[in-house]
């Protein structure tokens, strides 16, 4: 009966003030009308000062297989100057899961003293591995070495698991090596993975930890599911594109920019277009220019191979090597990619 009553005068009062409603608290209303949307937590971080243009940073390499880390302020610097807000060390690119964690650190150390000399430019790290405690070991340590956030694949081995499963995984990686205000994105990659990340489990872990769970980074290149994304959190849920043809898509979708592996070589162009949305003038010539040449790129895989390639051969960079089981790209392979890209680009 209290309910019913409630109903009638509520309904009465909205006639007068649609404002009312949202303002009233009213705990059985809030039973009644479930959202989909996150709930509202003022202790939620928007992350937005993260927004932008990140590359996906190919990792230097001497002959001997080992980090070249002196190269390391070379690229971070060349990055920058070319418009990058920040890079991604060992991700996909960086060819992340073939380094050891003692090799890893190494290389996050070195990034950050690098950056001493480019301040502005933020520094997220690879840590996802298929166990739990490595996992949980790199994440601190990158937070540790001063890296600003981190992107963590989800444990790719299991691949039939239930979203219950991922949820307490993350769970205790953000609860044991992440600290208040520390950006986790997952990484959404599943033609890599196998596994990926519903939209609901999203949710939950953006409810459940939310200044430390931001977002994804959406490497899928599934414009289905970068709509979905923002139909479903607007800007609640932070949200880097790892597609440099869905860039444009995504951020009228409400992301917050993108990381690719092309952000090695077509920063400026990226950044062009992020600058032109931001302004709410979007670039779609440029986009498309963008779009020819990621599919250039994408006839010849693995990509680190090749974006070291074009980086030597485009921008005078020192010829690194990848590791096994990745193998160099023969130069002929790579001069037929560069003359069909460089028309593109340049």
């Amino acid at each position: 009966m209290f309910v019913k009553l409630l109903d009638i005068i509520l309904f009465y009062v909205n006639l007068f003030n649609k404002d009312f409603v949202l303002r009233l608290p009213c705990p059985l209303l809030t039973k009644r009308t479930p959202s989909l949307k996150i709930q509202y937590n003022p202790s939620m971080l928007t992350f937005s000062e993260y927004s932008g243009v990140y590359a996906a940073a190919v990792t230097p390499l001497k002959p001997d297989l080992s980090p070249a880390l002196d190269d390391l302020p070379a690229l971070l610097e060349f990055l920058a100057q070319r418009g990058c807000h920040g890079v991604l060390l060992l991700g996909t690119t960086g060819e992340g899961p073939s380094f050891a964690a003692r090799e890893r650190s190494e290389i996050f150390r070195a990034a950050q003293q690098a950056r001493q000399s480019i301040p502005d430019l933020r520094l997220l790290a690879g840590t996802g591995t298929p166990s739990l405690e490595e996992t949980t070991t790199l994440t601190r340590a990158a937070f540790d070495e001063g890296m600003d956030g981190v992107v963590i694949l989800p444990p790719y081995y299991f691949r039939k698991v239930a979203d219950d499963g991922l949820f307490a995984w993350f769970s205790h990686v953000l609860k044991n090596a992440v600290p208040s205000g520390g950006l986790v994105l997952g990484y959404h990659i599943p033609p890599v993975t196998g596994i990926g990340f519903s939209l609901d489990l999203l949710a939950r872990l953006r409810q459940a930890f939310p200044d430390r769970f931001a977002g994804i980074k959406d490497s899928s290149g599934d414009a289905d599911y970068a709509r979905q994304l923002g139909e479903r959190f607007g800007s609640d849920l932070f949200v880097l594109t790892g597609n440099d043809r869905l860039l444009n898509l995504a951020l009228q979708n409400h992301a917050a920019g993108c990381i690719t592996a092309m952000a090695n070589l077509t920063s400026p162009a990226l950044r062009m277009i992020w600058d032109s949305h931001q302004a709410g003038n979007p670039n779609s010539l440029l986009q498309d220019l963008v779009s020819k040449a990621r599919m250039v790129l994408d006839k010849t895989p693995p990509f680190p191979p090749l974006i070291k390639g074009l980086l030597a051969k485009r921008h005078g960079f020192p010829a690194w090597t990848v590791r096994p089981p990745l193998l160099p790209l023969d130069e002929q392979v790579l001069a037929t990619v560069a003359a069909e890209f460089s028309p593109i680009v340049d």
